[in-house]
C-alpha cells in the first residue's frame, strides 16, 4: 500500500503558529469543564485554572503516579491540565474575589461550572461559557449528575452492552463506556461554541453568554436509535460490540485471537477480494463454492449470510496471536478489519507518531518524560500545543496576578455595532460564511450542521451515482406523521423516493443541496467557481479522491489563497494508513474506545453500540472549522487541516495512555464501576418490569437505574431510602473503602432492592435525597418521558419539502442573544436532492435558466431526481 502524504513533512514542520494565540481563558470548574479547557489549551489559548486553596477536587481523581495518591500525582489532573496554568484564589474571601475580578477583566472567556450565582459579576467584554449537569432551571435542574448518570439518562448505555438471552431478556446490564465520556461529549460542543462566540465578538461587537447542560449534549450523541424511534416507532436493542439494532444479529463482528484479544472483521459481502484474501491462508471454506455476490465488496450481506462470512473470518483470526493477526493484509485486500487496541498500543505505532498524535512531555519534578495524547489533526499552517505539563497547585499565582492592573478597568462599550436580541439569520455569528460541503455520512457530514445553525451557508454537493445517507437510514415511515402518531408497531420504511431519510434530515437540516458531476470537465469548472466564493471547503472522501478530481488543496489555494480546506477520513491522509478503509466501528476498534467499554475479562469488549467516533469526527471537524475561521480572521491566512476519526478517539484516552507511560499498566475494563473517582455502589441495577403498561410499544423487560454513591453521606441517604435493611449494617459496607472492597456482594443487595421499584419513581426519590441516580433511558424515554429535555428544547421542528415537519437535534449550547437554530439560513429541513440547484447556479454563479437546463441535459447536474 503506497503512502499517502499530500502534506509534506516540510510543510508540517513549518506549522509553528497556534490557532488560538492571544486568547485567555479563565477556567473555574471541575470534571465538567476540564476537557473543554484542555481542547482550548491544545489549540493555543492561555488557559488559567482558578483553584481553591488546596487545589481542584479533580486532583483527587486517579489513577495516581506510582499509585501514591496526592494532588500533584493525579494522572487525571496531568492529562486534563496539560498546557494550562494555575492560580489559587479563595473566592469566599474579599481579597480572592477582588483578585478574580482583576483576572477576569484580563480574559476573553470564563469557562465555569460553579453553583449558580457564584460568578455573575463578569466584565461586559468576557464571553461566559457555563457548564451544568442538567441546566439552571427546569424540573430536574437540581438533580445530581455524574459520568455514569449522564450516560444512563442520555441514552448511550441503552445502546451499549451484550447480547440478550435466546428469549430476548437481558441478563447483563447496559454498559457505560469508560471513562469520562459524558464530559468529552459536552466539552466538544462547548469548545466549538466558545470559538464561535469569539468570532461573533470580533465581527459583530456582541459579547454573549453560553450555557450547556451535559444531559442535553449527551442525549443527542446516540446515532440510529433516536430518529428510528421518532420516524418509525422502531426500538433498538444492544448487542455485543456492534451497533444496537432493530433486531439482534446472529454473530458479533469481533473474533478472538488465540491469546484472548480481539479483532474486528466486518462482513460486507462475499466478494472475490475477500475470498482471495482468505485463500492465502487456506481459510475461505465454502465461501468460494459460489460466485461472488454482484457488487462485490460494496454489497453488504445480511442475516445468516453475513454471520457465515463473519464466522469464516473469525476461524482465521483464532489461528493467530493478537500481534500477528493479518488485519493489515486484510486492509490491503480492501476488507474492513482492525485490531481492538488498548490505548497505549497506538503510541507504539509509526502512523500515529508521524501524525503527532502523541508527544513526550517533561516532568522536571520527577526527572522524567511521559507520553501524552497531543493532537487531533495535522495542518500545514498551525500546530497543536503539547505542554507544558499540568501546573502544580498555584504554580503561576504570583506571575499572573503581579502582571494585572491593581484595579478593574471600567467596562468598555461594545465595539463596532450593537444588535437587538434574537436577530434574523443574517445577523447570526457566522452570517456571510459559506461552506462548500463534500462531506460524507456522519463522521464528516455531521460537522457543518453546527456552523449552519449559527448562520453559515452550507452548500452540500452530491451526485446520485454515489449517494450519501439518503436511503434506509431512519427512513420516513409509510403513512407519515399520522401513521406514526397511531403506531402500535414499527412502521415500514417508505423507500419510494431518495428524499425520505430521517437520519439525513437530522444531519443536514438548514443546509442547501446541489447535484454536480465532478467527473465531467464542466462540473469541475463549476466546482472551482464555487471554491472562489466560499470560505471553507470540507470533504470526507478517501484520501486522494479530491486530487484525482483536480480539486486538491494546491489547486484550491491557487483559486482562493485564504481558503480553509478540511479533509476528514478514518485514519487521516498523512501517514502510512492513509488508504485503509474505515467506518465508525473500525475507527473505534483502532482508537481503543471499543476495548475500553465492557465488563472485566473474561467478558468480551462491549464496544459503543453506535458509531461514537462518527460523532467525534463531526465534533472534531466542526471545532477545526471554527478555529480556522478565527485564525483566518486574525491573520488573513487559510490552511489545510487533515483530520481523522481515529485521532479524535485517541485523544480521549489520555489518562489510560499516561497510566501505561508513567506506571507501566495496561488498560483493563472495569464495567460500570468507578475506581478513579471512588464510588460504591456504582452501577446499573434492574428495576421492576412495567408489566401493566397499556402502550404496545413499551418494552417492559429491560428496565434499569444507574446509582452512584461517592460519599458516606450519599450512602447513608440510600440506606435510609431503602428502609435500613439488615444487610446495610454489615461491617463489610461500613465505609467507602469497605464497600469498594465488597462490590460484588453489595451490587447483589442493591439489585434485590431496586427490582421492587419503578425506575422513575426510584430515581426521583433518590435524587430528592441528594443521591446521583438516573434511569437508563432509551430513545422512547428521552423523546416521550424526559421533562428536562423538553424544557431545554433539545429538539427543533423543521419543515422538510417532501416529508413535512419533523424534529431534529438542536445545538445543546444555548446562547444569550443569538440562539442557534437547526433551520439555518434555509429555514427548513435537509435539502431534497438538487433542491437548491437554481439558487446556487443561478443567483450565486449567475447562470441563466437556459444554461442550467443545458447542464441538466448534459448530465452535469441532475434536476428533479427522486430515485436511483
Amino acid at each position: 500500500m503506497r503512502k499517502v502524504s499530500v502534506m509534506t513533512a516540510e510543510q508540517r514542520a513549518e506549522a509553528k503558529d497556534v490557532l488560538l494565540s492571544g486568547i485567555r481563558v479563565i477556567e473555574v470548574g471541575d470534571e465538567l469543564t476540564a476537557y473543554a479547557g484542555r481542547l482550548l489549551a491544545g489549540m493555543g489559548a492561555d488557559v488559567v485554572v482558578v483553584e481553591p486553596p488546596g487545589g481542584s477536587p479533580t486532583r483527587g481523581y486517579g489513577p495516581f503516579y506510582r499509585d501514591e495518591a496526592g494532588p500533584e500525582r493525579s494522572l487525571f489532573w496531568w492529562h486534563y491540565g496539560l498546557g494550562k496554568r494555575s492560580v489559587v484564589l479563595d473566592l469566599e474571601s474579599e481579597r480572592g474575589r477582588a483578585d478574580f475580578a482583576r483576572l477576569a477583566a484580563s480574559a476573553d472567556v470564563v469557562l465555569e461550572s460553579m453553583p449558580r450565582g457564584t460568578l455573575d459579576d463578569l466584565p461586559d467584554s468576557v464571553v461566559r461559557a457555563r457548564v451544568t449537569a442538567f441546566g439552571d432551571d427546569g424540573p430536574w435542574a437540581g438533580y445530581r449528575g455524574s459520568d455514569l448518570i449522564h450516560l444512563a439518562l442520555g441514552g448511550p448505555m441503552m445502546n451499549c452492552g451484550y447480547d440478550p438471552e435466546p428469549d430476548g431478556r437481558y441478563d447483563t446490564p447496559p454498559i457505560a463506556p469508560q471513562m469520562w465520556h459524558a464530559y468529552h461529549i459536552a466539552g466538544e460542543q462547548v469548545c466549538m461554541n466558545i470559538i464561535a462566540a469569539l468570532i461573533d465578538r470580533e465581527r459583530h461587537g456582541r459579547v454573549q453568554s453560553l450555557h450547556c447542560a451535559v444531559h442535553d449534549a449527551v442525549s443527542k450523541n446516540t446515532e440510529l436509535d433516536l430518529m428510528n424511534w421518532i420516524y418509525r416507532a422502531a426500538r433498538f436493542y444492544r448487542q455485543t460490540c456492534r451497533h444496537a439494532a432493530e433486531r439482534v444479529t446472529p454473530l458479533p463482528s469481533i473474533g478472538a485471537t488465540k491469546d484472548g484479544r480481539w479483532v474486528m472483521a466486518l462482513a460486507r459481502g462475499r466478494s472475490r477480494a475477500l475470498i482471495d484474501f482468505l485463500d492465502q491462508y487456506d481459510a475461505a471454506a465454502d465461501l468460494g463454492d459460489e460466485a461472488p455476490e454482484a457488487g462485490g465488496a460494496g454489497t453488504r450481506s445480511r442475516g445468516e449470510a453475513a454471520a457465515h462470512i463473519l464466522e469464516v473470518s473469525q476461524r482465521l483470526i483464532r489461528r493467530f496471536h493478537f500481534d500477528e493477526a493479518p488485519w493489515r493484509e486484510a486492509q490491503e485486500a480492501g476488507q474492513l478489519w482492525a485490531p481492538l487496541r488498548k490505548p497505549h498500543e497506538n503510541a507504539l505505532d509509526d502512523h500515529w507518531r508521524e501524525r503527532g498524535s502523541f508527544q513526550s512531555v517533561a516532568h522536571p519534578e520527577h526527572g522524567a518524560e511521559f507520553t501524552y495524547t497531543a493532537s487531533k489533526w495535522v495542518s500545514n499552517e498551525t500546530a497543536w500545543k503539547a505542554g507544558p505539563r499540568a501546573p502544580l497547585i498555584g504554580e503561576h499565582t504570583e506571575e499572573i496576578l503581579n502582571a494585572l492592573p491593581d484595579a478593574v478597568p471600567p467596562p468598555q462599550a461594545p465595539a463596532r455595532h450593537s444588535v437587538q436580541d434574537a436577530p434574523g439569520i443574517g445577523e447570526y455569528p457566522l452570517a456571510g460564511v459559506r461552506i462548500l460541503d463534500f462531506t460524507w455520512w456522519l463522521a464528516s457530514g455531521g460537522a457543518p450542521r453546527y456552523l449552519s445553525a449559527l448562520g453559515a451557508e452550507d452548500i452540500k454537493v452530491e451526485w446520485h451515482e454515489n449517494l450519501d445517507l439518503r436511503m434506509g437510514m431512519a427512513q420516513y415511515g409509510i403513512g407519515g406523521r399520522e401513521a406514526r402518531a397511531s403506531a402500535t408497531a414499527p412502521l415500514r420504511q417508505d423507500l419510494s423516493t431518495i428524499n425520505l431519510s430521517g437520519q439525513f434530515n437530522d444531519f443536514h437540516a438548514g443546509q442547501r443541496g446541489i447535484s454536480l458531476n465532478l467527473r465531467h470537465p464542466e462540473g469541475l469548472a463549476l466546482a472551482k467557481r464555487l471554491v472562489e466564493i466560499s470560505d471553507i471547503v470540507a470533504e470526507g472522501f478517501s484520501p486522494g479522491v479530491m486530487e484525482r478530481w483536480g480539486l486538491g488543496y494546491e489547486v484550491m489555494r491557487e483559486i482562493k489563497p485564504d481558503i480553509i480546506y478540511l479533509s476528514q477520513s478514518g485514519m487521516g491522509q498523512v501517514g502510512i494508513y492513509g488508504r485503509y478503509r474505515t467506518v465508525g466501528p473500525i475507527a473505534a476498534s483502532m482508537a481503543g474506545v471499543s476495548e475500553m467499554s465492557g465488563l472485566p475479562e473474561p467478558y468480551a469488549p462491549a464496544g459503543w453500540g453506535y458509531s461514537y467516533l462518527d460523532w467525534f469526527g463531526a465534533y472534531n471537524l466542526a471545532n477545526a472549522m471554527m478555529a480556522a475561521l478565527w485564525y483566518r480572521d486574525r491573520t488573513g491566512k487559510g490552511q489545510w487541516i487533515d483530520s481523522s476519526q481515529v485521532d479524535a478517539g485517541i485523544y480521549l484516552n489520555g489518562t489510560a495512555v499516561l497510566d501505561w507511560s508513567a506506571n507501566g499498566r495496561e488498560w483493563q475494563r472495569y464495567g460500570n464501576r468507578s475506581p478513579y473517582k471512588p464510588a460504591a455502589p456504582h452501577g446499573a441495577y434492574r428495576c421492576r418490569d412495567d408489566l401493566g403498561s397499556a402502550n404496545p410499544l413499551d418494552d417492559s423487560n429491560d428496565r434499569w437505574i444507574a446509582i452512584a454513591c461517592f460519599t458516606d453521606a450519599e450512602w447513608q441517604a440510600l440506606v435510609e431510602e431503602a428502609g435500613s435493611p439488615e444487610w446495610t449494617h454489615d461491617p463489610k459496607f461500613a465505609t467507602l473503602a469497605d464497600r469498594l472492597a465488597n462490590q460484588d456482594e453489595l451490587d447483589q443487595h442493591i439489585e434485590s432492592w431496586t427490582r421492587q421499584h419503578d425506575r422513575y419513581d426510584l430515581m426521583h426519590r433518590l435524587q430528592a435525597r441528594g443521591i446521583p441516580a438516573g434511569v437508563c433511558q432509551d430513545a422512547q424515554d428521552r423523546y416521550e418521558r424526559d421533562p428536562q429535555l423538553a424544557h431545554l428544547d433539545w429538539l427543533t421542528d423543521v419543515e422538510h419539502t417532501e416529508m413535512g415537519t419533523w424534529p431534529t437535534r438542536e445545538v445543546p449550547v444555548k446562547w444569550s442573544r443569538t440562539p442557534p437554530t437547526m433551520r439555518g439560513v434555509t429555514d427548513r429541513g435537509a435539502p431534497c436532492y438538487g433542491e437548491d440547484n437554481r439558487y446556487v447556479y443561478g443567483e450565486l454563479l449567475g447562470l441563466d435558466s437556459r444554461e442550467i437546463d443545458r447542464l441538466a441535459d448534459k448530465g452535469i447536474i441532475a434536476e428533479g431526481l427522486t430515485s436511483v
